[in-house]
C-alpha cells in the first residue's frame, strides 16, 4: 500500500494564522492559506513521496493551475491545467498533463490530456471473483492522448466529439502465472489503437469544483480501431455516468453517482476491459483487481463543511463487473470517509484525503485503500 507524505503541510495547517504568515514563505502562504475572494488565477503544488517493494522510493509532485476565462460573469466555470509526475529508485515513472477549459458563459467545453506510464501493476485475471493468490505482477508501458470538444446547445445540454489514442506494452517475467497460462486472456502483447466518437452531456451544476446542487450526466461512445500490428482490432467503449447533488442544509450536501461502462465488439483485450476501483468510484478496491466487459457501480456521499477551509465526508457504494449475465448478488460493497482542506475557497478547490474499505473475500484480508488528491471524487 502506498503512502503519500504530507506531514509538512498538515503541520502547517495546525498553526494559527499569524504563525502561518510569519513562518511560511509568501508563495506557500498564498497557495494554501490565502483568503483572496477575487477571481484571479491560483496555483498549488502537492508533493508526492511513497514507497513500495516493487518500486522502491517514489518521489515527485502534482501541480494545479486554475483560472476563469471570463472574470466578469458569475456563471463561467473554473478552468484548470493539471500536471503530475513521479520517478522511482527502480527506474519507473509516471507523467501526465491534462486540462479542462470552459469558454466564457460556458458556451464551449474542451478537455485534453497526454500521459506516459512506465509502472508495474498486479494482474489478477478477468471476472468479478478473481483471487488474490493469482496476483501476477506485470511491467507496463502506456502512452495515452485524449481530447474532447463540446458545444452548449441550451438548457444545460452539450454535444460534442471525443477522440484520442493509446499504446500499451506489457512485460511478464512469470511464465507460470495467470497472465501467461489463462487461455481466455486476450491482448497479452498490448497494442496501439485510435478512437473517435460522439458525446452527450447534461450539466446543471451550480459549481463544477464543489457542487451543492444540480445534475451532471455524461455519456460517450469511443469507436476504436487498432493500428500497426494491432490493425485487426475494432470495437468500442460506451460510458454513461449520472450524478446529482442535493443541498440538505447550509453545511450538508448529499451527492449520488451511478456509472455504467461496456466494451463492445467481438474481442476483449484485457487492458480495455472496464475495471472496478479508483480514487473516484469504488474507493477501497485495487484498480484492475476485478475487470470484465461490463461495469455497473454506484455511490452516495454525505459532505459536511465544518468551516470555510475544512470539510469531512462519509461515503458508501456498491459495484460489480460482469461478462454477459448481471446478478444482484454479485454486487461488492464499499464504504469509508475522508477529510477536505479547501486551499481556494472562492473556487471550491480542495486537497482530498479518503480511506475506503471494500469486501473481505474468503481467505483474504479485507480490501482497503488510502487516496490523496486534488478536488472531489465526483
Amino acid at each position: 500500500m502506498k503512502k503519500l507524505c504530507l506531514f509538512a503541510l498538515i503541520s502547517a495547517l495546525s498553526l494559527p494564522t499569524f504563525a502561518q504568515r510569519k513562518i511560511l514563505p509568501k508563495f506557500l502562504y498564498d497557495m494554501y492559506f490565502s483568503k483572496d475572494s477575487t477571481k484571479k488565477a491560483s496555483f498549488v503544488l502537492l508533493p508526492v513521496l511513497s514507497t513500495a517493494p516493487e518500486t522502491g522510493l517514489e518521489i515527485g509532485g502534482s501541480a494545479l493551475y486554475s483560472f476563469y476565462t471570463d472574470t466578469v460573469s458569475r456563471n463561467t466555470r473554473v478552468s484548470n491545467i493539471f500536471a503530475y509526475g513521479t520517478i522511482t529508485t527502480k527506474g519507473q515513472s509516471r507523467i501526465n498533463l491534462s486540462s479542462s477549459y470552459w469558454a466564457p458563459q460556458n458556451k464551449y467545453h474542451y478537455t485534453g490530456s497526454v500521459g506516459y506510464i512506465n509502472f508495474p501493476f498486479d494482474f489478477y485475471g478477468v471476472g468479478n471473483n478473481t483471487r488474490k493468490a493469482d496476483a501476477d505482477r506485470l511491467g507496463q508501458k502506456r502512452v495515452r492522448v485524449t481530447a474532447t470538444a463540446e458545444k452548449k446547445l441550451g438548457n444545460n445540454i452539450y454535444v460534442g466529439l471525443v477522440g484520442g489514442g493509446y499504446d500499451y506494452r506489457f512485460d511478464d517475467q512469470n511464465t507460470t502465472g495467470i497472465f501467461a497460462t489463462d487461455p481466455t486472456i486476450e491482448g497479452r502483447h498490448g497494442g496501439t489503437f485510435l478512437y473517435i466518437g460522439p458525446s452527450l452531456v447534461f450539466d446543471s451544476r451550480n459549481n463544477n469544483t464543489y457542487t451543492t446542487k444540480g445534475i451532471h450526466f455524461t455519456s460517450y461512445l469511443n469507436l476504436m480501431k487498432g493500428v500497426n500490428s494491432n490493425n485487426g482490432y475494432s470495437g468500442g467503449l460506451f460510458n454513461a455516468e449520472y450524478a446529482q447533488y442535493f443541498r440538505v442544509s447550509k453545511r450538508f450536501v448529499l451527492a449520488v453517482d451511478i456509472q455504467e461502462q461496456s466494451l463492445t465488439g467481438s474481442q476483449s483485450p484485457f487492458y480495455l476491459l472496464p475495471a472496478l476501483g479508483s480514487d473516484e468510484m469504488m474507493r477501497g478496491y485495487y484498480n484492475g483487481r476485478f475487470r470484465d466487459r461490463n461495469l455497473l457501480a454506484g455511490q452516495t456521499e454525505l459532505r459536511y463543511r465544518l468551516a470555510d477551509r475544512i470539510g469531512i465526508v462519509g461515503f458508501l457504494g456498491a459495484g460489480q463487473v460482469f461478462n454477459k449475465k448481471f446478478d444482484l448478488s454479485e454486487f461488492k460493497p464499499n464504504y469509508g470517509g475522508g477529510l477536505r482542506y479547501f486551499f481556494d475557497t472562492e473556487k471550491g478547490l480542495s486537497i482530498r484525503v479518503d480511506y475506503g474499505v471494500g469486501e473481505k473475500r474468503p481467505g483474504e484480508s479485507r480490501q482497503s485503500g488510502v487516496y490523496i488528491g486534488l478536488g472531489e471524487a465526483f
